[in-house]
């Protein structure tokens, strides 16, 4: 028991000192920088609670789009739109599992967002985390690069891809599963930079985001998708300009 004990206190502290490591590897590449903090000062706070939509507000979808059960959140996908967090995000470090129900399917999560749809388009300018089915490219003849893990501005946002496909940045080994199948991000954004991690290892990234403050959004975008075990936890904030914070929603 003693043995077992140890064990998982000493692999609690690694997953930390890990934790502890990409964030100060981020502050460096972005030029940030980030004052030592003893572990105790981080932790992971849910983002979804499990039992409702407490913390989250519907921007332009409807009452049937989203749905709690088992602990899951569950998007029809219909109407197109978002429903955004009900306050700004600086540097976090997000997780969120996910799974496509369909085949082809199609969201994502927007982060550093401006929480509002555009004027003659119900998505929101944001950076987009793309959470796609396998089956995405396929059917819309797209180039194989067209692939979940994807992250770009939207809406006229601005950023630097680390793996350019146009304005994208497209991940560099394909570590999804198909649909009904569940697919873990982890998203490290810090001083308008950003990683993604998918099923267990780092494989994109982008730099210099015109934005670095703002709301974090779910997209509904046609098809059934689900999430679960969403989680955040907040770290220090940087030197960030009015410019550089999305406009607050009243």
């Amino acid at each position: 028991m003693m043995n077992a004990t140890i064990i998982t206190h000493t692999r609690k502290k690694l997953r930390v000192i890990r934790l502890q490591a990409v964030i100060l590897l981020l502050c460096g590449l972005s030029g940030g920088n980030l004052l030592a903090q003893s572990s105790d000062q981080l932790g992971f706070v849910p983002l979804f609670n499990g039992k409702n939509l407490n913390g989250w507000v519907d921007v332009n979808t409807s009452k049937e789009t989203w749905k709690v059960k088992n602990g899951t959140l569950i998007c029809s996908g219909k109407p197109i739109g978002v429903m955004r967090s009900d306050r700004q995000y600086e540097n976090f470090i997000l997780e969120v599992e996910w799974k496509h129900m369909e085949a082809g399917g199609n969201s994502g999560v927007f982060i550093w967002s401006e929480g509002t749809p555009q004027e003659h388009d119900p998505l929101t300018k944001a950076i987009e985390v793309q959470m796609l089915e396998l089956e995405y490219a396929p059917q819309h003849n797209a180039t194989e690069d067209y692939v979940h893990g994807e992250l770009f501005p939207t809406m006229g946002m601005t950023a630097i891809p680390d793996n350019p496909r146009g304005i994208r940045s497209k991940s560099l080994e394909k570590r999804c599963k198909g649909k009904g199948e569940w697919n873990k991000y982890v998203v490290v954004a810090v001083d308008g930079t950003v990683k993604l991690s998918v099923n267990g290892k780092f494989v994109n990234g982008l730099r210099a985001s015109e934005r670095k403050k703002g709301y974090i959004c779910l997209e509904a975008e046609g098809a059934e998708i689900h999430f679960r075990n969403m989680r955040i936890m907040e770290l220090p904030g940087g030197i960030t300009t009015p410019e550089q914070v999305a406009p607050v929603v009243h």
